[in-house]
């Protein structure tokens, strides 16, 4: 027997100078196999046009369709209706810009981040397109792809306590891509680079260890394990500093 669903919507257009921050009530009957992305299409074809949510590909690959899922970050793509009860309560993601409703502007974020922990491979070698690819032990590449698998959706970011209170925060998504090109080798940098980037409140040090991100990555990423791996890297160097004799003259 199918339910009837309450959904109560966070409704806010910045845009709109008319626009007052406040919940939205909605009933649709539930169907099988539904997820909170099929739902909220139906509400915006049945019963609201100007319902403002993102989408993309469905398939929990893009990770736009990202929001607070009562309570807690989530894809509404790959959410099951089922699994919640009759009444569900969504809010767009905390930390990041409103656009509207339930639309974040997640991409200035992650831009910002990249430039911030100079989101490329450092090398010195000059490109050659006539050399043949550098070979990579299979291990290496694939823990570098364990880590390239972020989609970007800000769960990890909305879910953490320090980002809340800091805004230049990195959170997970900034340390773990700092963690991806440390296990490159073709990255040149050294370790004493690497602190300069993320050895600091705002980098690795800020992290309070709640681990929240990693319980709500859609992607499963290995967080508690890297940032672990990070907090140790990024503590052996800070008292290399303070060594007189480790010190460059």
């Amino acid at each position: 027997m199918s339910r009837t669903l309450t959904l109560n919507i966070f409704r806010y257009n910045p845009h709109d100078p008319a626009s007052e921050p406040h919940m939205d009530a909605f009933r649709i009957e539930e169907t099988e196999s539904m997820t909170l992305f099929i739902a909220l299409n139906r509400l915006r074809e049945e019963q609201d046009a100007s319902l403002i949510f993102d989408f993309c590909c469905r398939a929990g690959i893009c990770g736009a369709c990202a929001m607070v899922i009562n309570g807690r970050p989530g894809l509404a793509c790959h959410t099951k209706t089922r699994d919640l009860p009759e009444e569900i309560t969504l809010l767009p993601l905390p930390v990041f810009k409103l656009v509207g409703d339930l639309s974040v502007d997640t991409g200035t974020w992650f831009r910002q981040m990249y430039q911030r922990t100079e989101s490329w491979v450092h090398t010195t070698r000059e490109f050659d397109p006539e050399r043949p690819e550098e070979r990579m032990e299979n291990e290496v590449a694939n823990k570098i792809y364990d880590l390239e698998r972020c989609i970007e959706c800000g769960c990890c970011v909305a879910a953490c306590g320090t980002a809340r209170m800091r805004p230049e925060f990195m959170a997970a998504a900034g340390l773990v891509r700092v963690a991806r090109f440390v296990a490159d080798p073709r990255d040149e940098r050294t370790d004493e680079e690497y602190y300069d980037i993320i050895g600091s409140d705002e980098g690795i040090f800020g992290c309070m260890g709640l681990l929240a991100c990693e319980d709500v990555c859609p992607k499963q990423l290995p967080l508690q394990d890297q940032l672990g791996f990070l907090r140790r890297k990024m503590g052996i160097t800070a008292i290399k500093r303070l060594l007189p004799w480790t010190r460059k003259k």
